[in-house]
């Protein structure tokens, strides 16, 4: 199965789709995409040879409008988000039907939308005094996390003392349910069944 994966950071999420066991054989990043020019992320793209992208409106950049046909050329069966941080604009989700997925730091639907990533999210669920945080995968629609869950997974965080504290245990979790989701697509294995996913 070809993928395309976009980040906006570090690539810890990349890294662990590139060395899992569940994925070996069965998918082949075709590109990465970013919307930074400069990102720890592209460093591990290059290292493995994948050809890199920054989209957006800066020079060096390519438009949102020429994504469909970079996305084309590279006969994109999915796109993974795994960190990246602008809303993917409605032509290409459309054009990509439930062939997007992202991973949510948090569990959907708590702790989602506009400017709920990274520390910020591991901060409100900290202050909310939440017991337990986790890690969603989802499809991609047009507003942010509200896609429809695919899998999700939590932890204990009912002994954290900060926000810092679940955000390395969130980020252990994601590590694991990315690549799992990712397999189970390129085996055909999630399904609709009475107006619900199911991962089989």
């Amino acid at each position: 199965m070809n993928i395309v994966v976009f980040v906006s950071g570090r690539g810890s999420n990349l890294e662990a789709i590139l060395n899992s066991e569940l994925l070996k054989g069965k998918i082949k990043i075709k590109a990465v995409f970013s919307d930074k020019l400069q990102c720890a992320a592209f460093e591990i793209a290059k290292r493995n040879s994948i050809p890199t992208y920054t989209v957006g409106d800066k020079e060096g950049c390519i438009s949102y409008s020429n994504l469909a046909g970079i996305l084309i050329s590279y006969n994109t069966e999915l796109v993974v988000l795994a960190g990246f941080l602008k809303l993917i604009p409605g032509s290409i989700v459309s054009e990509y039907k439930n062939k997007i997925i992202n991973i949510h730091p948090a569990l959907l639907p708590s702790f989602g939308g506009k400017g709920l990533y990274g520390i910020n999210v591991h901060r409100a669920v900290f202050e909310s005094s939440a017991k337990v945080s986790g890690a969603t995968v989802h499809f991609v629609d047009e507003t942010y996390d509200t896609g429809r869950i695919i899998a999700q997974q939590c932890v204990d965080i009912s002994d954290v003392t900060s926000p810092g504290e679940i955000a390395e245990r969130v980020l252990q979790v994601e590590h694991k349910l990315l690549p799992y989701v990712i397999s189970k697509f390129a085996d055909g294995n999630i399904n609709v069944v009475n107006n619900r996913l199911v991962v089989n």
